[in-house]
């Protein structure tokens, strides 16, 4: 390979990069950070939240949509790397804002730990299922 087509590779998946962090945290903005009310059934009296179903299916959606997209066209550990990373960051930034208790670490942990298993199981499966359409096409 030459020095050239190298270097663009590497601008290429720097782009790419930039832009997957940027997606990635953009699903937990646009899903989910914005609504931090809890909510009482007014039948049952059960009080739940911040979150409703939809929020957290819609965002997940996003999310391995975006895996699977990122993966055919960067490294998936790249993938591997900037979309834990990315989606713990924005999640941080507003649950530390917003917690006076300090234990918004040990919820950033966790949703590090869980974007990470969902993250490498979707670029896993998606790594496997293109090795295997190039060998059958």
């Amino acid at each position: 390979m030459s020095g050239r087509r190298l270097v663009t590779r590497i601008y290429r998946a720097l782009a790419g990069g930039v832009v997957l962090a940027l997606l990635t945290a953009s699903c937990w903005w646009g899903w989910m950070a914005w609504d931090q009310g809890y909510h009482t059934d007014p039948v049952t009296g059960v009080t739940g939240g911040p979150y409703q179903a939809w929020q957290v299916i819609g965002c997940v959606v996003c999310l391995v949509v975006l895996g699977v997209l990122a993966t055919g066209r960067l490294p998936w550990w790249l993938v591997l790397v900037i979309m834990p990373l990315s989606f713990t960051a924005a999640w941080s930034w507003t649950a530390a804002g917003a917690d006076s208790s300090g234990l918004w670490g040990v919820g950033a942990v966790l949703v590090f730990v869980g974007m990470l298993a969902g993250t490498g199981l979707v670029t896993g499966l998606t790594t496997v299922v293109r090795s295997r359409r190039r060998r059958a096409g």
